[in-house]
């Protein structure tokens, strides 16, 4: 049993993720943006928690993470303003770590994408270049903390229903299988409790092998 608080909370991921923490026993504070989704947030058996990560300070984000013993970073601008990229998914992102080691916490899981990296090979000219930049700057920074982290790495996502199979073999490539965001939230779970996937990168789509397989 543990207390974790995401960020992000009212994401499609984190959505699927607070029931199933939940279901296991933690209990699960999701921060969120827009005070509108709390009744949808709290349907999940989540504690909403009205905080802007892109305006909020170091100091306000550690009070916010005190007391828990693990932080999960889902929290994303949701692409289409540069600006609003950088600020969510990297300088937010970089200030929860921060924050996180302020309130004398360990274990953060950050939600990333497969292929992440500073070689992301995203041209300039692409829409998609922003985020690339920002989430290679943010898991950058998490690697070189002194927190239990795991970054998830998932493939394009989608909202197949979840398998609870993933392939950790995958690669960024045109063509490949999708991965389902029910998986990711199972991923996540499970990599929560497994101290074998602290400082671990964890790329996968959907594929053939047992979650708990992976995370082992």
């Amino acid at each position: 049993m543990a207390d974790i608080i995401i960020f992000g909370g009212h994401g499609k991921v984190a959505l699927l993720l607070a029931p199933l923490l939940i279901e296991r026993g933690d209990t699960v504070t999701s921060v969120i943006r827009n005070p509108a989704h709390a009744d949808e947030v709290a349907a999940t058996g989540a504690t909403p928690l009205v905080l802007d990560v892109e305006t909020a300070t170091q100091q306000q984000l550690a009070a916010a993470i005190a007391g828990f013993d693990a932080v999960v970073f889902s929290a994303g601008a949701g692409g289409g303003n540069p600006a609003r990229t950088y600020a969510v998914d990297r300088d937010a992102a970089i200030r929860s770590m921060r924050a996180t080691l302020d309130a004398g916490v360990r274990r953060y899981l950050m939600v990333s994408y497969l292929g992440a990296g500073p070689d992301h090979g995203v041209p300039d000219d692409s829409s998609f270049f922003a985020y690339a930049e920002a989430k290679a700057a943010a898991d950058t920074a998490l690697r070189a903390t002194d927190l239990d982290w795991t970054i998830l790495m998932p493939g394009a996502l989608t909202l197949d229903e979840p398998s609870g199979l993933i392939d950790p073999t995958a690669q960024r490539a045109p063509g490949n299988a999708g991965t389902s965001r029910a998986n990711v939230a199972l991923v996540a779970a499970a990599a929560l409790h497994a101290p074998a996937t602290i400082h671990t990168d964890i790329p996968f789509t959907d594929g053939s092998v047992p979650i708990a397989d992976v995370v082992k």
